[in-house]
Order: C-alpha cells, then structure tokens, then sequence
C-alpha cells in the first residue's frame, strides 16, 4: 500500500509557497488569483474526510531504547531532547497555522510518541499498542503490520485524524523513510488501499520573508529549485514584518 508517495507532490510551486506562507498572511489558499485545487497541499487532504497523517515521533537522539527498557517507565527510554520536545509543539504550530486547530491522536506507548502528540495540543491523546515499535524485532513486522491494517480501516477518519508512531513502522506500512518529526499525509481508499499524499518535514530552521511578494522575489533570486527545496525540507516561514 501507500503507492505514489512523489507522484503526489504539489504541482504548482506558486501554489506551494502559498499553502505555506497564506496562513500568515491572512490569505485562503489560492486568494492571490493563481490556481489552486484541493489536491495541491497535504494539508488540503488531511482536512478532507478519508485522510490521516503518520508521524515520526519527534527527535529522540540515539538508536533503539536501553537495555531492559519499560513501557510505562520513561526514565528507561530513549527520549525527546530539549529540541525535539520544541520541534513537537512547533509541529501543533504548524497544523493550527493550516486550519486544524484539533485532532483525533493515537500514539505508540513509546514516551517519545506521546510526548510528542500532548506537546502539538491538538487535543487528547489516546495510546495505542499497534503503533508500537518493533525495531528490535523486526522479524515480526509483517505479523505487526497485518495487525495494525484492519485498526486503520476501521478509524473513522471523519475529521483531522494523527498517529504518532515510529520509522520502522511507517516504512513497513507505507515504504517511505521518514525524518524525526515528519508528517505523511496518507488517504485511506474505500476499498482500504493506503496512499501517500504528501509529507511535510518539520525541522526547526528559519527562512525569514516579509510576504508573499518577497518569497516570490526570493524564489526568483535563489531559483526555483532550490527554493522548493527548502521550503519543503522544513523551513519555518517567519514573517519580517
């Protein structure tokens, strides 16, 4: 399942900036006049019905857990750091930025998968033993995964729905490597085909622009591509003005 995860990307770099930056400036995706459809950003598909997004939790440096580590015991795990537990809640930030301000969270028992759910604020998080990690086992991954397939078609996915998982467990369900804290916008199909909207990486780094005209300015100076690069490798958009 989760076909697809670059042949969806925003098809309009323009329309790109804009999904970004809008919120910020006040602006409905597409307001500028330049073309815009509800396929364009992975935000659009994750406030639309039938959608959810797979996160890596945020960064927890290291491999694996301690020896003899405890579900229930986060003083024997691997944990967020200082910046992990910022690059959490500035994940919430950037949700509420997009126009979801509330969502159903589900959570690995890892306690750096529920702290990084309760610091986004995005409402009540609820654990969930099926997105555990099996990273040290990873000869169960396909019993794990085959698990977890019939709980995801059951969600009712009605409105904003986030899971907070692990890497091994988004890259068993849906092929793609994932970085600390990154979002995978994935539609559920009604025959239960999973496949990859969009991803969004939520890195602490600033690219400051004053509005929109300036990031078009920018886009021109530093040229497109590399631009686009940024943006979507997590810059955080901070407003001059």
């Amino acid at each position: 399942d989760c076909p697809g995860a670059d042949d969806q990307a925003v098809t309009s770099r323009r329309a790109f900036v804009i999904s970004l930056l809008g919120p910020m400036a006040g602006l409905a995706p597409g307001s500028d006049g330049r073309a815009q459809t509800a396929q364009t950003t992975p935000w659009m598909a994750l406030r639309a019905p039938g959608h959810f997004a797979l996160i890596r939790h945020a960064l927890a440096p290291g491999t694996f857990d301690p020896p003899g580590f405890r579900l229930g015991d986060c003083t024997t795990q691997r944990n967020l750091s200082a910046e992990g537990r910022a690059q959490a809640a500035h994940m919430g930030d950037l949700f509420r930025a997009n126009g979801i301000a509330a969502a159903h969270l589900h959570a690995s028992q890892w306690c750096r998968c529920l702290d990084t759910a309760s610091l986004m604020k995005l409402g009540e998080v609820q654990p969930q033993s099926l997105l555990n990690s099996f990273a040290e086992d990873r000869g169960r991954a396909g019993e794990r995964i085959a698990a977890l397939r019939p709980w995801i078609a059951g969600l009712q996915l009605a409105g904003p729905t986030v899971l907070v998982t692990h890497q091994v467990v988004i890259a068993a369900l849906c092929e793609v490597s994932t970085a600390s804290g990154e979002i995978v916008v994935v539609r559920r199909a009604p025959n239960g085909r999973l496949a990859v909207q969009g991803r969004k990486k939520s890195a602490l780094r600033s690219f400051p622009v004053g509005s929109l005209e300036e990031a078009f300015r920018v886009e021109d100076e530093i040229g497109a591509e590399v631009f686009a690069t940024e943006l979507a490798a997590g810059y955080d958009i901070r407003p001059t003005i």
